[in-house]
């Protein structure tokens, strides 16, 4: 006898969406939804959905076949987005789901945002007064076009109420976990990550090792690397990054330029210049709030800037690119 489902999962890819969260978070629930490995759906289900049916494309070119969204959305527990690849274009499609998304909180559906599907939520207006947890790349942007949200900074995934957000890549996985593990208990929703070969799940606070220059060397390096990535918009001086890590800024230097070749400061300042380059190159957003997402006081200083390291304007970078 089978009997009625715990946890019921209303799946959206949008368009451009990453395979990898999306298959970690299906694979945990179709692992944790039988017992053994059937694949029925059993414990939980879920159904994949588009605005229509048909095919939706992934970052990586793969379709994928989905559904129309049902019309009786109070059958679901969650529905759970998966963001497209540039944050802005995910964020550009409020107009087109923005009555769904009413509907399924009128439903009283929790929304999960993986990856830049949080964009879309907050674009939508659905994320007002909840913290997000976005990926640390976006934390500036996501930052800069709603100043007026709270990131969770540093989080692989924030459950904040009826909004769950999770900043992606293979974090999809710890997150299915956790909400499998509330309601179906912590046994089953650890059940498949064995056949994964995932060792095991990380807490939403869990600290990225890879975030760090290199897997070994210098810790205070590492560190200051870390805290550098986090603070692309910061004010602090490198006397302050300094002191966070436990060194004098003498020290800190001294650290760089042994094993990166150049000041605590010329690093910091390389890291915004490249972090100006990508969003350049994946974004239509104005130089100058490119130039508040790393503390720089408007868009001509940041030109001079740019122009200074890379021998062409920001615009010309654009067009190349």
């Amino acid at each position: 006898m089978y009997q009625t489902p715990i946890l019921r999962f209303l799946l959206l890819p949008l368009p451009e969406f990453a395979l990898l969260p999306f298959g970690g978070f299906l694979d945990t629930l179709r692992f944790s939804a039988d017992d053994e490995d059937y694949s029925r759906q059993r414990y939980c289900t879920w159904c994949i959905s588009g605005l229509q049916a048909g095919q939706v494309q992934a970052s990586s070119g793969a379709a994928l076949q989905v559904e129309a969204v049902p019309e009786a959305l109070e059958i679901f527990d969650y529905l759970v987005l998966f963001g497209g690849r540039n944050a802005q274009a995910t964020a550009a499609l409020a107009p087109a789901y923005r009555p769904l998304l009413r509907r399924a909180v009128r439903a009283g559906l929790k929304l999960v945002a993986i990856d830049n599907a949080s964009f879309l939520l907050a674009a939508c207006g659905l994320l007002e007064g909840h913290q997000v947890a976005v990926h640390w790349r976006h934390e500036a942007e996501f930052r800069s076009s709603f100043p007026q949200l709270r990131l969770a900074r540093g989080r692989l995934y924030c459950l904040d109420g009826a909004r769950i957000s999770c900043a992606g890549g293979a974090a999809a996985i710890d997150l299915a976990v956790e909400l499998l593990a509330r309601d179906s208990g912590r046994s089953r929703a650890l059940k498949g990550l064995a056949d994964m070969l995932v060792d095991e799940t990380r807490s939403s606070q869990h600290a990225l090792r890879s975030l760090q220059v290199a897997s070994s060397g210098e810790r205070h390096v590492d560190r200051a690397v870390a805290l550098m990535r986090r603070g692309l918009a910061s004010t602090d001086g490198i006397e302050q990054l300094a002191g966070r890590v436990g060194l004098s800024r003498r020290q800190l230097d001294r650290l760089f330029r042994a094993r990166l070749g150049m000041s605590a400061r010329a690093y910091w300042n390389e890291l915004r210049l490249q972090h100006v380059c990508w969003r350049l190159r994946n974004s239509s957003h104005s130089l100058a709030q490119i130039a508040d997402e790393i503390g720089v006081a408007d868009a001509s200083h940041l030109g001079k800037l740019f122009r200074q390291r890379f021998g062409l304007s920001p615009g010309a970078y654009r067009r190349q690119n």
